[in-house]
């Protein structure tokens, strides 16, 4: 009886000491954990094939190769970078420094802080090397998103240098203010769910940058520019809203309630910007377009991605709506007035998109409208639409003072465009020595 009671003993101490490494050691949520491992290869699948596609099918065919090139290049780039330095100085925040408001610190380079059995506590109970693979894919595809406005002229090497000084210096800190725990999400509780501001603002305000820096395609306006392949814009274009439900569903990080909102969002938002597109285009011009189709859907999907947890199904109709009007206008109207020959259109649609999907929140996030409520001290639509518009303002000048510098580095260095003898005859061979189609 002695033995038994001595086992028992031993055995309810190892019980609780096993209870204690257990409350002391948390483990991965793994239905958050599979969520997200599926949300980051959604993510990954709207950069490579969906944006190669998509931007390649756009431009002519003796460009097809460097668009190609310059897309999966950067998502290579940008997803090393965000190893070495990119997940610590954005996401670590513990100085209390006045420059943690803009950036975190070195402590976490090189992931060496990461296990795989490290649990990101403040994310879901996510593995934290999931947490880390997803938010390096919206890093890869917001760079895969600037080349867009300057293709078919840019110099292969001078772009990789601007590249790295618009990383660094531009989405670091954005990602960092707005949803590190900076000034932008401590200051003014800005709301953005999967990256108006973070992704779409940022990229295209850097894109026109790079149009006006670096001038205009020779011909443009003379001669007919149009794209090769409508066929390959219309997969890219399925292959991006797709993958977009991993970008704006997965943002919230868990599977629940809020990511079915998102979800839901991002079918019906776009699917009214490509309708609100189309007859407004059919009503200006007389025939309704798939370019004009595959571009409304993109101008939805851009507007609902700061909002798509935040504002209920009928504010997400109703932005999708107002989006696909405005992106037209943005693409033709706008483009016309900035006299900027932006080649796929990436200010007009990610940009304007951007700005507008990001003020809207503002105002469809509020329970009144049936969206799910203000952040951080926010009581009211014109508190919360005021932090909106300042996150917007801030992200458009920040990023353009850092994509100027960026350019005139790579001006310094390289060179930014390729001669006129380069560009007449195509970067596909001149930059790479390579024909997309041999016929």
């Amino acid at each position: 009886m002695r033995n038994l009671l001595l086992l028992s003993a031993i055995l309810l101490g190892c019980s609780g000491t096993a209870a204690a490494a257990s409350a002391e050691t948390p483990s991965p949520d793994l239905v958050a954990n599979g969520f997200i491992i599926m949300s980051t290869v959604l993510v990954i699948l709207m950069s490579i094939p969906g944006i190669g596609l998509f931007y390649g099918g756009m431009v002519r065919t003796k460009n097809m190769c460097s668009i190609l090139m310059q897309v999966i290049t950067s998502f290579a780039l940008i997803y090393l970078l965000w190893a070495c330095y990119g997940y610590s100085l954005a996401s670590s925040n513990d100085s209390g420094s006045f420059l943690s408001l803009f950036f975190g610190d070195f402590s976490n380079s090189f992931l060496v802080k990461i296990a795989p059995d490290t649990v990101d506590t403040a994310h879901s109970n996510l593995s934290e090397l999931v947490y880390f693979a997803f938010q390096g894919a919206f890093a890869a595809i917001t760079a895969c998103l600037i080349i867009g406005s300057f293709a078919e002229r840019i110099k292969f090497s001078g772009f990789l240098i601007m590249l790295v000084v618009w990383f660094t210096f531009a989405y670091i800190p954005s990602w960092h203010m707005v949803w590190g725990g900076g000034w932008l999400d401590s200051a003014f509780g800005v709301l953005d769910f999967a990256g108006g501001t973070v992704v779409h603002i940022n990229a295209s305000v850097c894109a026109l940058v790079g149009a006006y820096y670096i001038g205009n395609r020779l011909g443009y306006g003379r001669e007919a520019m149009k794209p090769h392949s409508m066929t390959m814009t219309m997969i890219g274009t399925a292959l991006l809203w797709v993958g977009w439900f991993g970008f704006n569903a997965g943002s919230e990080l868990t599977s629940d309630g809020i990511s079915g909102l998102a979800l839901v969002n991002t079918i019906l938002a776009p699917a009214a910007s490509l309708v609100s597109w189309t007859i407004c285009e059919w009503f200006l011009k007389g025939k309704p377009s798939l370019l004009g189709a595959c571009s409304g859907a993109i101008a939805g999907l851009v507007v609902i991605t700061p909002a798509c947890g935040f504002v209920g199904v009928n504010g997400g109709i109703i932005m999708g709506l107002i989006g696909g009007a405005v992106c037209l206008w943005g693409v033709h109207g706008l483009k016309k007035a900035l006299r900027v020959d932006d080649t796929l259109d990436v200010f007009g649609i990610h940009g304007l998109g951007g700005i507008i999907g990001a003020i809207m929140t503002g105002i469809f996030c509020s329970p009144d409208l049936g969206g799910v409520g203000f952040g951080g001290d926010n009581t009211s639509i014109l508190s919360q639409t005021t932090g909106q518009l300042i996150s917007v303002v801030v992200t458009i000048v920040w990023t353009g003072i850092v994509a100027f510098a960026g350019f005139s580095l790579a001006r310094l260095i390289t060179g930014i465009r390729v001669s006129r003898d380069e560009e007449r005859q195509g970067l596909d061979l001149s930059s790479h020595g390579e024909r997309a189609y041999n016929y």
